[in-house]
Parts: C-alpha cells; sequence; structure tokens
C-alpha cells in the first residue's frame, strides 16, 4: 500500500528530489530565456548547445554539466552557478571566543 501511495504522491512532495531541482531548474532556465526574448533556436545557436539537447532539457530537465554551463555563460548566470559551490564560511575560530572555558 505504502509504495501505491508514493507512485501517486511522489510529484506532489514538499520534499526536494534530484528529479524536482532538475525541473525547477529547467524552467527557471527556460524564464530566462524568454526574459532574453531568445527563441530556443537562438539560444542554442549563440551556446553551441545543439537545439535538441536545449529543447529535452527545457521540457525533462535533463542534460549534461557542459550544456548547463554554455547555456548559464550566454544568459549571464554562470557566476551565480560557481558561487554555489564556493566554501561557507569557517566560524570555529568565531565560536572559540565566546566559548567559555
Amino acid at each position: 500500500m505504502a509504495n501505491i501511495l508514493y507512485f501517486f504522491m511522489k510529484d506532489y512532495s514538499v520534499i526536494k528530489t534530484p528529479r524536482s531541482v532538475l525541473k525547477s531548474t529547467a524552467i527557471k532556465v527556460r524564464d530566462l530565456r524568454r526574459q532574453r526574448k531568445y527563441s530556443q533556436s537562438e539560444l542554442a545557436g549563440r551556446s553551441g548547445v545543439s537545439l535538441g539537447s536545449l529543447k529535452r532539457f527545457e521540457t525533462t530537465g535533463l542534460i549534461s554539466l557542459e550544456s548547463f554551463l554554455k547555456l548559464l555563460h550566454i544568459l549571464d548566470r554562470l557566476e551565480e552557478f560557481d558561487a554555489i559551490l564556493q566554501p561557507g564560511e569557517n566560524l570555529t575560530a568565531v565560536e572559540k571566543l565566546f566559548t567559555l572555558k
């Protein structure tokens, strides 16, 4: 019974999954493309990503990392992507200042 419930509820969960993040990322890229008034064909040509790959990405969220980065570059969002992988601040030294011994 639990498997059946999961099957029907998996697309409506509030918990993020890799699949849901792929789909929402594809929608965001599509929206950025539209804001720039690029057709799919124009963005594909400017980025060097095949039109088929771009269409598949916007439909399914599936794309190679290299192609995704090429799209972000043309949409002026590559630096934002790079920023998400920066290490977080190490607050250990600051925390030690407030630790009573």
